[in-house]
């Protein structure tokens, strides 16, 4: 056997330089173990890995503050939980509350009289009994009635109150000082701000949510690399396996390392990433005709150049290429190859041995 590829090595010498072609057939490759893999279009060639924080996006995400002041008896959900619009989150006792209810109501009884004298002057007017003037006068206080009453339905409403809450104050005139604070959206409890039995005044915040999919990537991509972004272009992450688009790119160096914000979105249906989690990301690098992806294993390093090993009709042609980026089961390169070109990737030591022989 040693003596046969000792020959095949001979033969395929003498023709080698002048061909640039290795001579082989079908049997010969099997005798050999010289196998074959096709090489891929590569849609994308990834650059290197940058550096990036998981955020989830602005619209995406709401602080739950309480609308009145008071003592926070409660709170029924914790950071971490899944929370859906209207569910209740807390409940605040406030005394405050009675109070703005109790003017409320207050309000309304004043806008019934000012209703009640407008519809009498009215009547009066018509019969010539009283002046316009008079008439005028009772219509501006009807006015200012119906302004106080909606400001203090506004100020309810914005204490938590909802419009069925209201309904059944203006019906029964019964007084609460509880106050339920209800979910704004579907999504995650992603922080806790405040303890039960807290004293809590107007805007403090109780709990921040957010919705996770999708998600934002903040990456820090190096100056001399900002030629290679564009709005629209992908970015993939290897763990976990995910992809996603450039949204904005930063207008602001960043001093620290002259690196400049790049922000992608990426869908995490599955929630596979978290807020505030790194991850390495990489960027498509731009569109180059005749990019490939081959087999790390069908690469030779032959006098400081990279060689593909490209299977043709009776043999191997030797074809030098460059590597653009990496991937991590394949290495993506630029060269003069067709689809449906296969390359070898196993006995190869056996044909760079008689290639290297034959210019020798």
């Amino acid at each position: 056997m040693k003596h046969f590829l000792f020959g095949l090595l001979l033969a395929w010498g003498s023709h080698l330089h002048a061909a640039s072609l290795i001579p082989i057939d079908t049997a010969q490759q099997q005798a050999l173990g010289i196998r074959t893999a096709a090489v891929d279009a590569a849609t994308h060639a990834w650059g290197n890995s940058y550096p990036a924080r998981v955020r989830v996006p602005n619209d995406q995400l709401m602080v739950v503050s309480a609308p009145q002041e008071g003592l926070l008896s409660s709170l029924k959900v914790a950071a971490g939980e899944p929370v859906t619009r209207g569910q209740l989150l807390a409940v605040i006792q406030s005394p405050k509350l009675v109070e703005e209810q109790r003017l409320y109501l207050a309000a309304l009884s004043q806008l019934a009289l000012a209703r009640a004298q407008l519809e009498r002057d009215r009547q009066l007017k018509a019969e010539g009994i009283i002046a316009e003037r008079r008439l005028l006068e009772t219509r501006a206080s009807y006015t200012q009635a119906k302004t106080e009453v909606e400001q203090r339905r506004q100020a309810l409403q914005l204490a938590g109150m909802s419009d069925a809450a209201l309904i059944q104050l203006e019906k029964k005139h019964k007084l609460s000082a509880t106050l339920e604070l209800l979910s704004p959206m579907d999504g995650v409890v992603l922080e806790q701000l405040a303890t039960p039995g807290q004293r809590v005044e107007i805007a403090s915040p109780i709990y921040r949510i957010g919705q996770l999919d999708p998600l934002w990537l903040e990456i820090q991509v190096p100056l001399e690399k900002l030629d290679q972004v564009a709005v629209g272009s992908t970015v993939k992450i290897d763990k976990p396996a995910l992809e996603g688009r450039i949204v904005t790119i930063g207008g602001m160096i960043h001093g620290e390392n002259q690196s400049v914000l790049v922000r992608a979105e990426v869908p995490n249906p599955a929630i596979q990433l978290r807020p505030g989690q790194f991850v390495e990301a990489r960027l498509a690098l731009p569109e180059v005709a005749n990019t490939w992806r081959v087999p790390r294993q069908a690469l030779l390093r032959v006098d400081g150049k990279t060689w593909l090993l490209v299977a043709r009709d009776g043999g191997f042609e030797p074809l030098a290429v460059q590597i653009t980026s990496e991937d991590p089961d394949a290495l993506v390169i630029t060269g003069p190859l067709s689809a449906g070109d296969r390359v070898a990737i196993a006995g190869t030591a056996a044909l760079k041995a008689a290639w290297l022989e034959g210019d020798n």
